[in-house]
């Protein structure tokens, strides 16, 4: 098994027109390509972002615009992480994280909605249920959405399930304190699975759209321990980091929480 990954963080930010944000994947899916990146994380909501409707972009994950980001990935030899919305029960959508490229093709439904802050994505988005780990150029990696950061339960079963790396895509709500709570949470979220976390949000906008979650930027890669490998600013950028997964048994064998915890 591979113990070295380079990947890289794709701080954008999606618009309305899904056809448009394909543009956007294919020219950053590209640079990471020409950085040396096997992997490049772009953040949820890539197909289209909050602050509109979202039912009526919703595909199945066989549908043209995931065929696109395919299509993407094939051309450019990479693997691709990209949140898109997929249609889900009582007209409602799930918030789905398409991962694509290099013989991987698969999908994450974001577990935990938010409803909080006084947005209600519950409103549209049915929750998914199913934790997901992956293989990936021969590292183990899982993948987890935006809210989902917030609940290191669902950290700690990826790290049960063998994750060495957890990829976050995030469209984070602005507010006080909320960017510093997202990178407090990444670091403490590598420290709950022992994993390195590569946490990609949308840049943040130039304009808000009421209580929507439309991102603060601050995409950041953190070890195990919780040492910050890189972390961009608030505005559009590309974060590329090599990540050695050949520590993450050194730090489960000295420091095995995994192992450690009890169930209440």
């Amino acid at each position: 098994m591979s113990t070295s990954l380079r990947i890289s963080l794709a701080q954008v930010t999606s618009g309305t027109e899904p056809s448009d944000n394909l543009r956007i994947i294919d020219a950053h899916a590209r640079a990471a390509k020409e950085a040396g990146s096997s992997v490049v994380v772009f953040p949820e909501a890539m197909m289209r972002c909050f602050g509109g409707p979202i039912r009526g972009v919703a595909e199945p994950l066989d549908g043209p615009w995931a065929d696109g980001v395919r299509a993407i990935a094939s051309s450019v030899g990479i693997t691709i992480v990209a949140g898109m919305f997929t249609p889900a029960d009582n007209d409602r959508v799930a918030n789905t994280l398409l991962v694509t490229g290099d013989g991987v093709d698969a999908g994450y439904d974001k577990i935990h909605l938010f409803d909080a802050f006084g947005f209600a994505e519950s409103d549209t988005v049915a929750p998914g249920s199913e934790p997901l780990v992956l293989d990936i150029d021969g590292v183990r990696v899982g993948f987890a959405t935006c809210y989902d950061i917030r609940f290191p339960a669902l950290f700690q079963k990826l790290g049960d399930l063998g994750a060495e790396v957890v990829v976050v895509a995030a469209s984070w709500g602005s507010g006080p304190g909320k960017a510093e709570q997202w990178t407090l949470l990444a670091r403490a979220r590598a420290l709950d699975s022992t994993a390195f976390i590569a946490a990609c949000d949308q840049a943040q906008p130039e304009q808000s759209k009421g209580t929507a979650p439309l991102g603060v930027g601050h995409s950041i890669v953190s070890s195990p321990t919780g040492e910050v490998l890189g972390q961009l600013d608030t505005t559009p950028g590309m974060l590329t980091v090599d990540i050695d997964t050949a520590s993450v048994d050194s730090v489960r064998k000295n420091l095995p929480v995994l192992k450690n915890r009890r169930q209440f």
